[in-house]
């Protein structure tokens, strides 16, 4: 998407879209509360050649006494020179950036509010009817109406907004019906227990069935109901870094158009029967929810090296995952859930299966157009989840973040007063429990 990016403090009002912020570099810094301290700061960028396009302050919420300033920087001058020397007169500074490739030390510009989610959504690789000359329905002129109207009301949707209603073809409830009939005979036999305690909840709750392809509203209401969950409707794939982001919310971008009727059983790219039938059931298991949202906290923030490997760490669990139950191996994939063929290859005793472990998975490489010659087991998704957070350690991030369900907005925790009124609030939530539990 062209255009600018903004620029949001969590729990402040910096809302700022500068000229073209993908190349705009925004800094936020706190300085002691005297006269002349911002003209002092502000004498460090002229010196150095930097032009600002924006200035704002405000009373620190972060350190009482004192001021908190937001400059966005215009690219061009020494800006690595001037974030050096406001260092050294400041008692906080934070950097933020669209642009991954500089050499400042800086954050790769991230959402911090639900509604942030809109500046980078239609940032697709492909649009609507842009489809690769392989693909089933490229020389289909009606599917590819059909698909650049599915891209159409995907991309004017807005955070806030009800979720676009579909009324969808005889054709596509056909196509539709194939792949529902042919996964729910593998579901109880092959699927891990927490999708098949859930997939009957859908059915009952949602309209899955194979005469009807279910809403993504309907979906996203039962999915909030049960872990906080919900999906977006995007019309086409994001990068793996936008992609992730959304997960720290609970958000889902989900696609609503279906693959082509010609190929019932494969799809080059996600399609609503992938989302619907591979992804949603699990979205609504709360331990699968937590490790989910884990990978893209983690990915918030982090430099370019690290999102492609929690990208592959995603791509070898919440996409290609195998757990054991009960000393057997079940599916909890959603790739692998939603592909009839190879849910049944995965459980074979045709590949080769490795332990989860974070830092070795991060480095598989990984065939995307046939059956994974390695997948990796999970012992449970609690155990996943703990090791995934404890390898988010290991990202050179020199600040944390938390989502904070009340106000849908990460906070970034990177200051000793804003950490300590964490740590009240969580004793006092302690002692509820405490008190609950000797009532008991």
């Amino acid at each position: 998407m062209a255009g600018a990016e903004p620029t949001l403090v969590a729990g402040g009002n910096y809302i700022k879209e500068g000229l073209d912020s993908a190349k705009s570099t925004c800094l936020i810094f706190s300085a002691e509360e005297e006269v002349g301290s911002l003209a002092r700061s502000l004498k460090l960028f002229e010196m150095t050649g930097v032009n600002l396009l924006h200035i704002e302050s405000r009373s620190s919420v972060r350190f009482p006494g004192q001021y908190e300033f937001m400059v966005e920087c215009a690219p061009g001058g020494n800006l690595a020179a001037a974030i050096e020397k406001l260092q050294s007169i400041t008692s906080y500074l934070q950097i933020i950036t669209r642009n991954h490739k500089d050499n400042t030390g800086t954050v790769p510009w991230f959402p911090q509010r639900m509604r942030d989610l809109d500046k980078f959504a239609n940032q697709i690789l492909s649009y609507g009817s842009e489809l690769d000359a392989d693909h089933p329905g490229f020389t289909d002129p009606v599917y590819r109406k059909r698909r650049k109207y599915f891209a159409d009301i995907a991309y004017n949707y807005k955070h806030g907004e009800p979720l676009p209603h579909v009324d969808y073809t005889e054709e596509e409830t056909y196509t539709w019906s194939q792949v529902f009939n042919k996964l729910k005979t593998l579901f109880p036999s092959h699927a891990c227990r927490e999708f098949n305690h859930v997939f009957p909840l859908l059915v009952e709750n949602c309209g899955y069935r194979e005469d009807n392809i279910p809403q993504l509203q309907d979906v996203s209401n039962f999915l909030r109901d049960c872990t906080g969950f919900t999906l977006r409707p995007v019309a086409g794939l994001l990068s793996s870094r936008d992609f992730l982001a959304g997960l720290a919310f609970r958000v889902f971008h989900s696609t609503q158009y279906i693959r082509h009727p010609s190929t019932p059983y494969y799809t080059p790219e996600p399609d609503v029967c992938h989302e619907l039938l591979g992804h949603v059931p699990l979205f609504a298991d709360p331990a699968f929810a937590r490790f989910s949202q884990e990978i893209g906290l983690a990915s918030l923030g982090a430099p370019d090296d690290y999102i492609e490997k929690l990208a592959t760490c995603y791509w070898f669990t919440v996409e290609f995952g195998l757990c054991r139950q009960e000393g057997q191996l079940k599916a909890y994939g959603a790739g692998l859930l939603s592909s009839f063929g190879e849910l049944q290859y995965s459980l074979s005793d045709k590949p080769e299966l490795r332990p989860f472990d974070p830092a070795k998975t991060a480095l598989q490489k990984y065939p995307i157009t046939e059956y994974q010659p390695v997948y990796y087991v999970a012992e449970s998704f609690e155990d996943a989840k703990e090791k995934l957070v404890k390898y988010s350690q290991t990202i050179p991030r020199h600040f944390g973040v938390r989502y904070n369900p009340y106000t849908e907005s990460i906070e970034i925790l990177n200051s000793k007063p804003q950490i300590q009124g964490l740590i009240d609030n969580i004793q006092q939530e302690i002692q509820i429990l405490v008190t609950a539990l000797r009532k008991l």
